[in-house]
């Protein structure tokens, strides 16, 4: 018996979304593993599963394409947040994740129905909510890479938007070879114990910001929600930008406002269904 999925992007973030909400789905590390392989398998930057809630329309559960669960993904929310609207009618839907609870909605933009906004809440600043393994103030923490002298990257802020980042401020996009090399060295430094999502933010103006990422758990992706509004709220702190940004990243743009009312960050971004297709188990 074959399960359904549907495979969507957001941004260029790419997964594979099952609907668990009458039919538990409960794949083993190895069968993510397998499933998300580019070249033998479905391939995907993460696997979703929609469950049923108590508190929220549905609870979204994420897995890495290493087969590790993460709490929360940005562009996971805004595909699942679309295909709840599109299926219920509604106009606004909350998810839960392991992250938190997040309200998906259609914006008011006129640029098209495949737009999400999702309210991603308040971001996480203080050390021990990113977390860090020590107290270090989160605006610029003591991590750099390279001779102490003359360091290759360094002073990076920290955020957590459900899950942990740290974002390297750089005046220029850096190529693969940098963001694998660099991401992959600080993924699982032992400043940060439930390792870490790593950015690269090159601001181009104060409402524009060219970024790439290294996902945990799943290398270099071509793009991270979650990462756009931590490069966001980081670069604001700095006061390299305003508190309202267009994103760039190799897949696509996402706009992000951190609305200064309510302290909480709103990422409005596409959405794109590719294919549907069948699981075997």
């Amino acid at each position: 018996m074959t399960r359904p999925f549907v495979k969507m992007n957001g941004a260029g973030n790419d997964f594979v979304v099952v609907n668990a909400l009458d039919r538990p789905f409960t794949p083993t590390t190895e069968q993510v593993r397998a499933l998300g392989d580019r070249d033998t398998g479905e391939g995907f930057d993460q696997l979703i599963a929609i469950e049923p809630s108590e508190t929220g329309d549905a609870f979204m559960r994420v897995w890495n394409s290493d087969g590790s669960a993460v709490e929360t993904c940005g562009n996971a929310l805004r595909c699942v947040g679309w295909m709840l609207m599109q299926a219920s009618g509604a106009d606004t839907v909350t998810i839960d994740t392991l992250g938190g609870p997040a309200v998906a909605s259609k914006p008011n933009d006129g640029l098209g129905e495949f737009r999400i906004t999702v309210d991603m809440g308040a971001p996480r600043l203080d050390w021990r909510q990113i977390p860090l393994s020590e107290e270090m103030d989160t605006r610029g923490i003591e991590l750099q890479i390279g001779p102490i002298d003359a360091p290759v990257l360094h002073t990076p802020g920290a955020v957590s938007m459900g899950n942990p980042h740290v974002v390297f401020f750089m005046d220029h996009t850096p190529d693969d070879a940098f963001v694998r090399g660099s991401g992959s060295l600080i993924e699982h430094h032992p400043l940060f114990p439930e390792a870490v999502n790593v950015g690269f933010a090159h601001v181009e103006a104060r409402d524009r910001i060219r970024f790439r990422v290294w996902e945990r758990g799943a290398g270099l992706t071509r793009a991270c929600g979650t990462g756009a509004c931590a490069a966001l709220v980081a670069t604001a702190r700095r006061g390299l930008t305003d508190r309202k940004a267009t994103v760039v990243m190799d897949g696509g743009e996402v706009v992000i406002d951190w609305d200064e009312a309510t302290d909480h960050v709103f990422m409005t971004g596409p959405v794109e269904v590719e294919r549907t297709g069948g699981l075997p188990f």
